[in-house]
């Protein structure tokens, strides 16, 4: 698979400053038709357990910059009241060892009265300012709201196959770095993306099947359990693809929870199509390709005897598309990616929702037909959809990709169980 929205965004920023990124429907539109599926059979009726309450959000480092999404947003937008962790992304992998990825926004940057959490502007000779000091105000505010480092994601995972030669080194140097004393307050353990082990991603990974879970092992013995200890994960559910590649089952005992990335399982990379849903919950006639749906994912990793508690289920706040698109329905042909506000293909809901409103829905999510352009994405009715779907599966919570392509007024995580 392509990079997804959280893997590809590769951001110049300002003054050389850089970022790594990671790099995962039942009602329609006004007017618009629904396309009827058959349910697969992971959507039959299933006796409800007990599901898990998280919700996880991640936050990106690059987007205080063109975005302007500020950790006070999370506030404003009334999402702080409803998650339960964020993500913070990312750290840098680099030379076998956890490393900051931005300094000036993590740590720096100044923030005026207007644009902070506490309404207090920063001032030059404090501590800490940046990304760490919102999110300590934020804390503050939510006392029960826990924050984790989250390193690696699509650029910045090349590293982590010199960091499995040295998994202990590996995990003493993230240690030191997530409880410096600057900013341990802030944060409450950490979060591994690595994309992925023994497999490709933006580079091709030949650790071994058994590098994840030792990596997983160290990370474990080094932060202990007084910390946090995640990590988000594959969804790719084809026969010997990247679920398989990797002891996903052999690491599960190390982490609290896995957040699979159940996500831009289809998209604009393949710029001539089909056109299909990038994150369909059940398989459907014409999926381009069997195996890549959310429910072939949980129902795998399951049956590797990964606890249900111990999974998420990813939804993606944005969408993908093609243009040069004249079928409504999904499976159609195009002619290359939907231009998109920061990257060809891709666009964030809250823009999506007005731009390009639903006309369908398809295997559990939202498609929509505007002009030549086709996309698809979650929609807060979709999302109802998945989260029946979580509660039915007995997950362990929500996480979500990623805070700023939601609303101002928070309409998809109000989604979110």
């Amino acid at each position: 698979m392509q990079p997804p929205a959280h893997r590809s965004r590769f951001r110049a920023l300002v003054s050389a400053v850089c970022c790594a990124v990671l790099g995962a429907g039942l009602l329609a539109g006004a007017g618009g038709t629904a396309t009827a599926t058959s349910p697969a059979p992971e959507a039959a009726a299933v006796t409800p357990r007990a599901a898990g309450y998280k919700v996880v959000g991640y936050f990106t480092e690059w987007g205080t910059y063109d975005r302007r999404y500020y950790v006070k947003n999370i506030e404003t937008s009334g999402s702080a009241a409803r998650l339960t962790h964020i993500n913070y992304a990312f750290g840098n992998v680099t030379g076998g060892k956890c490393a900051i990825g931005d300094s000036y926004a993590a740590t720096e940057r100044t923030y005026t009265a207007a644009e902070s959490v506490d309404g207090v502007a920063d001032t030059w000779d404090q501590p800490l300012r940046g990304t760490f000091n919102q999110l300590r105000e934020l804390k503050k505010k939510h006392p029960g709201l826990r924050v984790l480092w989250s390193f690696g994601g699509w650029t910045w995972s090349s590293g982590f196959g010199e960091a499995a030669r040295n998994p202990a080194a590996f995990a003493q140097s993230c240690y030191d770095l997530v409880e410096n004393s600057r900013w341990k307050d802030v944060f409450d353990g950490i979060d591994i993306d690595w994309e992925y082990p023994n497999a490709c991603g933006a580079t091709c990974d030949t650790s071994g099947r058994a590098a994840f879970r030792n990596l997983m092992q160290a990370v474990r013995a080094k932060f202990g359990s007084g910390n946090l200890v995640t990590a988000a994960i594959t969804a790719d559910a084809t026969a010997g693809g990247k679920i398989d590649a990797a002891d996903y089952a052999g690491a599960a005992q190390y982490v609290d929870w896995y957040n699979p990335m159940t996500y831009d399982f289809f998209g604009a990379w393949d710029a001539t199509g089909p056109t299909a849903p990038h994150s369909p919950l059940h398989s459907y006639s014409g999926i381009p390709k069997a195996g890549l749906y959310t429910s072939a994912t949980i129902a795998k990793l399951k049956g590797l005897g990964i606890p249900a508690a111990k999974l998420l289920l990813g939804i993606g706040f944005y969408g993908r598309g093609w243009t040069g698109v004249t079928r409504s329905a999904p499976g159609g042909t195009a002619t290359g990616p939907a231009a998109g506000t920061y990257e060809q293909g891709i666009e964030d809901y809250k823009v999506l929702r007005t731009k390009c409103p639903a006309t369908g829905t398809v295997a559990g999510t939202a498609y929509a037909k505007c002009g030549g352009d086709w996309w698809s994405y979650d929609t807060p009715a979709t999302i109802a959809t998945k989260m029946t779907y979580k509660n039915q599966q007995g997950l362990g919570g929500t996480f979500f990709w990623e805070l700023s392509g939601d609303t101002a007024g928070g309409e998809l995580i109000k989604a979110i169980d």
